[in-house]
């Protein structure tokens, strides 16, 4: 499916429609295998190309509104379905009960009825704190509290939410509904809580409605009461029309970027060392000493190894953010071999009980991109690897839960 002009870089995941892999390949390509059988495959790995994920910001902000199916990292979602949104539980941080903050998501279309329109998202508590008992948490069989949350949502082409005809790629285009009330605070979750004095302004959470508040709410909560204008502040619809956006009262949602897409052997193709650092955003005594630092935690000689491959693959493209595997037989880039998973250590599809694949793989770069400190207590990964239902089920719910395992420097776990 080509939705859109060339000339205008919507849905750039387009070039990944998933297909199926033949019955005889079932047991290859996409779960974790052990360590010994990995390093065999290095050879075909380096072979295969993948897609890689950059991120920009969009020529067009209404590029990233949901009726243009949008891959993109930071600000808020763009849900799919946009009126039957997560809640309760997948919403916060078992840890600490906060609310969870929207890291990006992936549009990836398969090639079946059910899932002609298909998006995973993924979201995590910004506190590191959080992160480090989740750690703990993630390597327990059956754990029972997570930091972090996968999900992901599939639509056949004939919906109520858009139109089965590919959308204008002009800024014109409408949504066939309106979505859900968000918060007014986050501009992520639902804001099934309204304000008691003006009755205009939406939360998720008490938590949020008392930030609000603190924050300038009870200033402007008056001047909504009086003024004849106050509906069309709020509530907030996720993209009722081309032109509308969520506005979002929090100053700490990360910021919003594209997510574009390219082939990794064209990305590599022609590039030097030099070039690579004359067009990257990092630069070359950023990436050596980064690299000096982390090789100080690594105490064995599996993880320095692991790590060199690791640098070695990245440095290609070094400002990329995201590396997409689920259609090919690539296994994820693990920056160590200590604190990979195995294959029992990634759960079975929690609806149909099958087992879930490599879908993709975020990268530490997206920090920098965020302007997140490099503090102690700022939040850091080395990887975090998204897996999803390799038969992308039918659940019955308009949300699935899907897994991300998170990778860890050693010095920080």
């Amino acid at each position: 499916m080509n939705i859109g002009a060339e000339e205008v870089p919507v849905n750039k995941f387009k070039g990944v429609r998933i297909t199926s892999l033949d019955d005889e390949d079932d047991d290859e390509g996409q779960e974790i295998v052990d360590d010994e059988v990995e390093d065999d495959d290095d050879d075909e790995e380096q072979s295969e190309p993948i897609t890689i994920g950059f991120v920009e910001k969009p020529e067009n902000q209404w590029s990233l509104l949901r009726q243009y199916f949008p891959s993109k990292a930071g600000g808020v979602p763009a849900w799919l379905d946009p009126v039957n949104l997560p809640s309760g539980r997948s919403c916060a941080c078992d840890i600490c009960g906060e609310s969870l903050q929207f890291l990006l998501q992936v549009y990836a279309p398969m090639e079946k009825e059910s899932a002609f329109h298909r998006m995973l998202f993924v979201f995590m508590c910004p506190s590191m704190r959080c992160l480090l008992r989740d750690q703990h948490e993630q390597w327990k069989r059956h754990p029972e509290k997570a930091s972090r949350r996968s999900s992901a949502c599939q639509l056949p082409r004939v919906n109520p939410f858009y139109s089965s005809e590919d959308p204008a790629c002009n800024g014109t285009q409408e949504p066939s509904v309106a979505g859900a009330a968000l918060c007014d605070w986050c501009g992520t979750w639902k804001g099934d809580k309204l304000c008691s004095s003006c009755r205009r302004v939406r939360y998720c959470s008490k938590k949020h409605q008392l930030i609000h508040w603190r924050s300038g709410h009870n200033i402007a909560c008056q001047k909504l009461r009086d003024s004849s204008q106050a509906a069309e502040c709020s509530p907030n619809y996720n993209g009722v029309t081309s032109a509308e956006f969520q506005k979002v009262a929090s100053k700490t949602v990360w910021p919003e970027f594209e997510i574009v897409t390219e082939d990794e052997s064209e990305s590599c193709t022609d590039m030097s060392d030099a070039n690579v650092c004359a067009n990257s955003l990092i630069t070359r005594d950023n990436i050596d000493d980064t690299r000096n630092l982390l090789l100080e935690n690594f105490q064995g000689d599996d993880d320095k190894k692991s790590w060199a491959n690791f640098q070695e693959r990245i440095a290609k493209a070094p400002e990329q953010v995201l590396r997409y595997y689920r259609n090919t037989r690539v296994r994820p880039l693990w920056p160590m071999s200590s604190g990979r998973p195995s294959n029992v250590d990634i759960p079975k599809c929690s609806f149909c009980g099958g087992p879930l694949c490599c879908e993709f793989q975020i990268l530490p770069q997206l920090l920098y991109y965020f302007g997140v400190e490099n503090d102690v207590d700022s939040l850091d990964w080395v990887t975090i690897v998204v897996y999803a239902c390799e038969a992308s089920c039918e659940a019955g719910a308009a949300y699935t839960q899907e897994y991300a395992w998170v990778q860890l420097l050693p010095s920080t776990t």
